[in-house]
């Protein structure tokens, strides 16, 4: 199955940095290529690559310091991304099952982060959703962030940003503003059990659309 563009792009950059890794021997800690200079090794578009450079960061594999560049954080975590993108780019469907298992991550730590959201953190995320000068992605992203700092679960987090960073290369969704409300209004009322339905519900209508919106 041919990869579109943007695919492409992630791709290129994980392996030209991979390469530029093995080639000069680098280790945690050092220097990579700027935006523009993997921009013009890859003949791709300078946001793209900071794009690709946005999502690694969010998954720990570089840092970006301010005036400095962009530097390793730990190259071994490459790996994941990786098989990550050969297992979803082998088949259509395959997508579909990341899209489900992203939300079920979602759902688990939404139960989690009950028993430790207080008044403060619902304020938190009421402005989250309200905030109309950031985008549906980022403001999903935020959202769910403060809701997975709350669940206090490494092992989940690490395993949702992976699937959150890859998945805005295959399909950009997010649930519809009354979701983020109903949720709100569920951790309000302690109503715990209801929280289960409100993501299998949204599961069971969802899913069946994603085959025919997804590229």
């Amino acid at each position: 199955m041919a990869l579109s563009p943007k695919q492409k792009v992630y791709q290129e950059v994980l392996d030209a940095v991979r390469d530029y890794i093995e080639k000069n021997e680098l280790k945690s800690g050092d220097k990579l290529p700027s935006e523009r200079e993997m921009a013009e090794k890859l003949h791709a578009a300078r946001s793209s690559v900071r794009e690709a450079f946005r999502a690694m960061e969010l998954l720990g594999l570089i840092e970006t310091r301010r005036g400095e560049g962009t530097f390793i954080s730990s190259y071994n975590s490459y790996q994941s991304v990786e098989l990550l993108a050969s297992f979803i780019l082998r088949e259509h469907d395959k997508k579909n099952d990341l899209m489900q298992a992203k939300v079920l991550l979602e759902k688990e730590a939404a139960k989690l982060a009950y028993f430790q959201l207080k008044k403060g953190d619902l304020i938190a995320l009421q402005k989250i959703i309200k905030n109309t000068s950031i985008n549906r992605k980022d403001q999903h992203v935020g959202f769910f962030q403060t809701i997975f700092d709350k669940a206090d679960n490494l092992l989940l987090v690490k395993m949702w940003r992976l699937m959150q960073a890859y998945s805005q290369t295959i399909h950009k969704y997010s649930y519809d503003h009354s979701f983020y409300s109903a949720l709100i209004e569920l951790y309000k009322e302690k109503n715990y059990e209801a929280i289960e339905n409100l993501f299998n519900e949204w599961l069971h209508v969802t899913y069946k659309k994603l085959s025919f919106t997804i590229d």
